[in-house]
């Protein structure tokens, strides 16, 4: 099959990008707005952009009709209406229920803390607080902000944080920053209703060694 992005359908777009680029890592995002009301949401279209400096990327999608989400209004710099600050949270099994809550469409104003009794906790640096429940949590301070076609609907725009402070739950990570896997159950997006656990794990080595070494599982 060939497909051709200029002859389908918003709605086929999203299934492809959606269900094919997988799995993806969940940020789950608190913010506030300049009068202080309160926001948290997960987005899986989020990744890792520069280590020095440490730089976060989100991309918040348009809704159908168009307008901007929450997170995307109170991230923006103050300058253009909002804190220009966020909080990227650990999405865990721990709380996944209140997790998938929270991407409910709720007015703008309303509170998902407040729909998921999730518990709002001081960040150290930024204004937005970090998710009190979560073993992670990246303070970020926000760089810049592409829209990539601003208002069309479900069009993608670009927030790139920088991380101004790191909380870590005490036992996440080992004296040398090493991640305690078995300790960090954080959960991964699929397409549509569908997530992953990060429970099925090995090791294998990169580059030209990875040619020569036996595979852990059968090759299908």
């Amino acid at each position: 099959m060939d497909l051709d992005p200029r002859s389908l359908s918003t709605e086929q777009r999203y299934k492809i990008m959606n269900g094919l680029v997988v799995p993806r890592p969940v940020a789950f995002v608190s913010t506030q707005d300049p009068s202080g009301a309160l926001n948290i949401a997960p987005f899986s279209f989020f990744n890792v952009a520069s280590v020095d400096p440490m730089v976060l990327v989100i991309c918040p999608l348009t809704r159908p009709d168009g307008t901007e989400k929450d997170t995307l209004r109170n991230a923006r710099p103050e300058a253009e209406g909002g804190l220009g600050e966020f909080v990227v949270n650990a999405a865990v099994e721990r709380y996944l229920e209140q997790m998938s809550a929270a991407a409910e469409d709720l007015p703008h104003g309303e509170s998902e803390f407040a729909l998921t009794g999730l518990t709002p906790a001081p960040s150290q640096v930024v204004r937005p607080p970090r998710l009190a429940e979560s073993p992670l949590a990246f303070e970020c301070r926000t760089l810049d902000v592409r829209p990539l076609a601003k208002g069309r609907p479900m069009s993608g725009t670009l927030i790139l944080g920088e991380v101004v402070h790191v909380y870590l739950e005490d036992g996440l990570t080992d004296d040398a920053l090493r991640v305690k896997h078995d300790a960090y159950d954080v959960l991964g997006r699929m397409g549509g209703l569908t997530y992953c656990r990060t429970t099925d794990l090995f090791d294998f080595p990169r580059g030209r060694a990875a040619l020569t070494t036996p595979r852990p599982f059968p090759k299908k």
